[in-house]
């Protein structure tokens, strides 16, 4: 079911990357020492905790991702000085992932930082361009731009993943 899931992914990014010239994800390869900037109606800080709490219409916007979610938990570490590492960023409520070549909405994400990896859980939709894939997990591996769709969370029997792919027009002259 895994391979196939990948197998999905990796079609879906076929029709897209020759349209827009990307040859993976446009998240491959993202810079997550890239600054982080945060915009949210609220903020509570957990100093003693490390961490930080935004909501109300929360929108994160790091190089080429932005991730918008109601709630957005930050867990961080202290740095040299007053620097703070942010190490992990879970998104509830309406999250949705944009990036230049596609979009994946779901119910609650994790950013982690560190691993360089973001996993998407609950009514998972990806779009790239025209077409669709749906399930329960998505995981992105923001060093190689690679994705997987599982159809259940937990890897658990169940729901599939589901597609539809527009398969784009070719020219008269090929």
């Amino acid at each position: 079911m895994r391979r196939l899931a990948f197998l999905v992914a990796l079609a879906l990014a076929a029709p897209a990357a020759s349209q827009s010239g990307l040859a993976n994800s446009a998240l491959a390869n993202h810079d997550t020492k890239a600054p982080i900037d945060i915009d949210a109606a609220r903020i509570e800080v957990r100093d003693r905790e490390n961490q930080a709490i935004f909501s109300g219409n929360v929108k994160v916007d790091q190089a080429q991702l932005e991730l918008n979610a109601e709630q957005l938990r930050v867990f961080y570490e202290r740095g040299r000085g007053s620097e703070l590492a942010i190490l992990r960023i879970d998104a509830e409520g309406g999250v949705a992932l944009n990036s230049p070549s596609e979009r994946a909405r779901s119910a609650y994400a994790v950013y982690d930082v560190e691993d360089r990896q973001i996993t998407m859980i609950g009514n998972v939709v990806l779009t790239r361009g025209d077409s669709v894939l749906r399930g329960q997990r998505l995981a992105i591996d923001l060093e190689n731009g690679r994705s997987t769709l599982d159809g259940a969370a937990t890897g658990t029997a169940g729901t599939r993943v589901t597609g539809r792919f527009v398969v784009p027009e070719r020219r008269a002259d090929r």
